[in-house]
């Protein structure tokens, strides 16, 4: 690398380490991490919600069973949640805490509620207060099973070390653009040692397109059957946004998983990518 090139990535970090350092400042809040399962291992299993979870569960259903298991966002809508009886739930979208008038997020919030294991429910800390008042609507108290933990969904880059110390004190994260960086950094809270990811297809760019009207759709396929509310949701997400700024997202979030695998080297914590042709390239492959 010429010498040009290391005082311009220098001056470059130096700039998103000083804007990290104020969002941490201004957003972050004290967090409390979620306590390891009753599950004797140090490996873990993330249940993302992309279509390739339903052929995983078909595999390894007995053996979800036995490991710990990290549900997200509407997974607690479908038949799957109370047959695999997830360990751990994280939300993070703030359509969660938000859209409580959408039926599918009223539905999510009464099956939390109303959870007959022990959970724990890992939520935004700038939500938490929020979060208990909606368990409290749906469920009456129906769950002493359910436990709450909180993290900060602060993204930052910048200097190595500081972006070590930001995420190892839970005050903020890679640069998140969906649930899966959350429900890793929550693993890894909880401290287990080997995390895999399974439904974390992340095909985005086979689903997006451009109507003739200038507007852009990206209509991302799970691994259950979207109600149409969701799906008429869904194909209005991204109203108002232009192409350039849909694909810098995904540069931003396929980048932050290769700062998030950095990290996790040096917290000797193993990450590998158990979803068949996943487009995240940032974690070894290894089947469950």
């Amino acid at each position: 690398m010429s010498t040009m090139m290391k005082v311009s990535e220098f001056v470059s970090r130096l700039g998103d380490s000083c804007k990290a350092i104020a969002k941490i400042v201004l957003l972050s809040r004290r967090a409390t991490a979620p306590h390891r399962c009753e599950k004797k291992s140090d490996k873990v299993v993330i249940l993302a919600n992309g279509p390739s979870l339903k052929t995983t569960i078909e595999q390894y259903g007995a053996k979800l069973l036995e490991l710990p298991t990290v549900a997200v966002n509407f997974m607690a809508n479908t038949p799957q949640f109370a047959e695999l009886r997830p360990d751990y739930y994280v939300l993070a979208d703030p359509h969660f805490f938000r859209g409580t008038e959408n039926e599918n997020v009223a539905s999510l919030w009464k099956a939390l509620a109303t959870v007959g294991w022990r959970m724990t429910l890992c939520v935004p800390a700038s939500e938490l207060a929020h979060s208990r008042e909606l368990l409290a609507r749906f469920g009456n108290g129906k769950s002493p099973e359910l436990q709450l933990a909180t993290f900060n969904f602060v993204g930052i880059e910048g200097f190595d070390w500081l972006e070590n110390m930001a995420y190892s004190s839970g005050r903020a994260m890679p640069r998140p653009r969906n649930v899966l960086i959350p429900a890793i950094m929550t693993a890894m809270a909880a401290g287990y040692k080997e995390i895999y990811l399974t439904g974390a297809d992340h095909s985005w760019l086979e689903t997006i397109r451009v109507t003739d009207a200038n507007n852009v759709v990206s209509v991302q396929p799970h691994f259950y059957a979207d109600s149409k509310t969701e799906l008429k949701r869904s194909e209005t997400e991204y109203r108002g946004y232009r192409l350039h700024d849909i694909l810098k997202s995904f540069y931003t979030a396929f980048r932050s998983y290769h700062r998030l695998a950095r990290y996790a080297a040096t917290r000797n914590v193993s990450i590998y990518n158990a979803t068949p042709s996943s487009y995240i390239d940032a974690f070894p492959r290894r089947g469950l």
